[in-house]
């Protein structure tokens, strides 16, 4: 199989009906690549370099294949700690793009390149879809999570529900990421709204360009308190979770994961998202404060 989808010929162009059934060739293995074994199609994969024996590392002078991966900022830490594993099982590298969602499509609309894209909310999976540029086929919601309110580890403040965030004496500052682009600020956003918190937030709000800004934010005492997920702070020793958001009060918080239309590994990218749904990564996530979703 071609590792390249629309890999120009002669002089350079290619035209158009000829990029589509070239990519739709790719569509077939990911499909059967995600709904059986990822080892069912590994023959029809690009051939690998060899490797050394019993070490899983390439022979001197053979280059790996690459894997780009755009992942939402609050992926970061366990992605890292998975994604070893993977390039030593499959002889290859991951390059990673940490980022908001919302930064993160509007790179991909750009045309960064990349081969898959972990979003931390359905909005920005949908925009690209509309656009069509990932494979619909692939697509498929890995993760859950909770939003939850924190506050510097030392601070003494306490939160009954949401109604107490902005009516607290403690609270004089209060961070949340970006709504347009960060999804974790739009359902705080979502939740203050519903709570009837409408006009008095403006004057408190502090907006962060991620989740992990905001943790810091909390975490320095810069602000009082922050919405983010609380997979963003399972090992923070400098914050503390008061009070966790009903998930009745904002969209439901889900993870899809979905190939890139104009991916040059699709095989490689599709055992990805197996590997992710395996049981190995499913332990970290749910380690790391995610909720493994089963679709």
């Amino acid at each position: 199989m071609k590792r390249e989808i629309a890999h120009a010929v002669g002089d350079g162009r290619v035209d158009e009906a000829h990029r589509r059934d070239r990519r739709i060739l790719v569509v077939l293995p990911i499909i059967a690549l995600l709904s059986i074994a990822a080892s069912a199609l590994s023959g029809c994969s690009s051939p690998r370099p060899a490797t050394e024996a019993g070490t899983g590392q390439p022979l001197a002078g053979e280059e790996r294949a690459t894997l780009r991966v755009m992942a939402a900022t609050s992926l970061k830490d366990v992605l890292r700690t998975l994604a070893p594993e993977f390039e030593s099982k499959e002889n290859a590298k991951i390059i990673f793009n940490f980022a908001s969602s919302g930064d993160l499509r509007v790179q991909i609309e750009q045309g960064a390149p990349a081969d898959l894209f972990i979003s931390a909310g359905k909005e920005q999976m949908d925009a690209l879809g509309a656009k069509n540029l990932i494979l619909p086929e692939t697509r498929l919601n890995i993760l859950g999570n909770e939003l939850v309110l924190i506050v510097p580890e030392q601070a003494g403040t306490t939160i009954a529900g949401i109604d107490d965030v902005l009516r607290s004496r403690d609270i004089k500052r209060l961070a949340i990421g970006i709504p347009e682009s960060v999804p974790a600020g739009k359902y705080a956003q979502e939740a203050l709204m519903k709570a009837g918190i409408r006009d008095g937030p403006r004057p408190k709000l502090v907006m962060a360009k991620d989740v992990r800004q905001v943790v810091t934010y909390v975490e320095t005492g810069n602000v009082d308190a922050g919405f983010v997920y609380r997979s963003d702070v399972k090992n923070s020793k400098a914050s503390r979770v008061v009070h966790v958001v009903s998930g009745e009060l904002h969209s439901p918080i889900v993870y899809p994961v979905a190939v890139l239309a104009e991916t040059s590994e699709p095989v490689l990218a599709a055992k990805f998202i197996e590997y992710l749904r395996a049981a190995r990564a499913a332990s970290e996530f749910e380690k790391s404060g995610f909720t493994v979703l089963s679709e």
